[in-house]
């Protein structure tokens, strides 16, 4: 299997930097509250100096969304969305240790981390301009087809993962209590980003090592190496 960024992306992008790892031997039986804490609390003193919008790494989020032609305030990328719920509520809800743990990261980081159940991708999965064919799932059971030129996850079966880039994950390979594989996609598009993204995979790597007593295997992506390739 292999992820990647399509050729378009890195034409209409040339500042993106992925982050991209890969990790077997998830269960959904560890805590991670505690070693998520210090990660929230990273994003607590970040947010006493002012809002996530803000934030270097999410204008850059809304300056990429403004140039697909969608409204920034309307459509957020996930880290601003999380950023933005936990400002107002103090915390996030707990879904699944993997995901709080990713979701803790993605707050400190101020960059979107997505997190994917490898068994319910066919092939590859590919960031790239929507056909207007592929079928996403809701979290709500409908099945939406996103317009074509929409930027999307899809992998090879068609079905799209992600819909507007990095703004809302599919329910099809949402990471759930059976899942014991993941992929894990951050991507970041500002002035410092290369160093962050390098410094968010280490990090999240030292932490499923911990919790998890796994050895995930990690890669920054560039337009001249842009595929991660990796072995269930």
């Amino acid at each position: 299997m292999y992820f990647e960024h399509s050729p378009q992306i890195w034409l209409d992008f040339p500042a993106l930097v992925p982050g991209t790892m890969f990790a077997e031997g998830i269960t959904p039986d560890v805590q991670v509250g505690t070693r998520a804490d210090a990660f929230t609390r990273a994003a607590a003193t970040r947010l006493a100096h002012g809002t996530e919008g803000e934030l270097p790494e999410i204008q850059a989020w809304r300056r990429a969304f403004a140039a697909m032609g969608l409204k920034p305030t309307q459509y957020r990328c996930a880290a601003e969305s999380l950023l933005r719920r936990f400002r107002k509520d103090g915390s996030l809800p707990e879904l699944h240790p993997l995901v709080d743990l990713c979701n803790a990261v993605s707050l400190a980081y101020a960059i979107p981390v997505a997190v994917f159940d490898i068994s319910a991708i066919t092939g590859f999965l590919q960031v790239r301009h929507a056909t207007g064919d592929e079928g996403y799932l809701s979290f709500a059971g409908a099945t939406e087809h996103p317009a074509a030129g929409e930027v999307i996850f899809a992998d090879q079966a068609g079905a799209a993962h992600a819909r507007r880039w990095a703004n809302r994950q599919s329910a099809r390979s949402a990471v759930r209590h059976t899942t014991s594989a993941a992929l894990i996609v951050a991507e970041a598009l500002h002035g410092t980003a290369a160093a962050d993204v390098t410094e968010l995979l280490a990090a999240l790597a030292g932490e499923l090592g911990a919790l998890w007593s796994v050895k995930p295997v990690s890669a920054v992506l560039t337009r001249a190496s842009p595929r991660f390739s990796f072995l269930p």
